[in-house]
């Protein structure tokens, strides 16, 4: 066993940490792992399921300390255009996460993605921001996949 100290569980967005973490979308996304906090100190992840880490959460860690998590900054593409519901349709219907905001939308930089929606009039900007996409709409969290019934596919 690890002398490191454990996150057994997770506090809400009203607990402040001791300490943060910045994570990335994919690296918010854990069950089981060994990270090193802001400050230096390492402590492993063992929580009962994964989850989805929201930014502002914490680590509970055994010895009563608590570590932050913060969304890191990450490229992405800004999307901005007059139609952009319709761009938005366009991102939802490949099942690429998005942010959503009044006036833009903000993916992951991909390549394929930026030309369909150059295509599409949209107008892209490459940004380092915190991705905080919106959840499946289920529940919060990620979409992890769909089922649209018998005799459907996307192929």
């Amino acid at each position: 066993m690890s002398d490191l100290p454990h996150a057994t569980g997770l506090a809400d967005h009203a607990h402040a940490g001791d300490d943060h973490i910045a994570l990335d979308y994919d690296g918010r996304f854990l069950r089981r792992k060994r990270l090193v906090s802001a400050a230096g100190r390492a402590f492993l992840v063992n929580l009962p399921e994964t989850v989805s880490l929201a930014h502002g959460m914490a680590f509970k860690l055994d010895d009563g300390t608590r570590i932050e998590v913060r969304a890191a900054p990450e490229p992405l593409l800004q999307v901005t255009g007059a139609a952009l519901v319709r761009l938005a349709w366009h991102i939802g219907n490949r099942h690429t996460p998005c942010q959503i905001a009044a006036d833009h939308l903000l993916i992951r930089r991909d390549h394929v993605l930026a030309a369909m929606l150059t295509g599409l009039g949209a107008e892209l900007c490459e940004v380092e921001a915190p991705f905080t996409p919106e959840g499946g709409a289920y529940g919060h969290g990620r979409t992890l996949g769909h089922d649209h019934g018998d005799g459907h596919s996307h192929g």
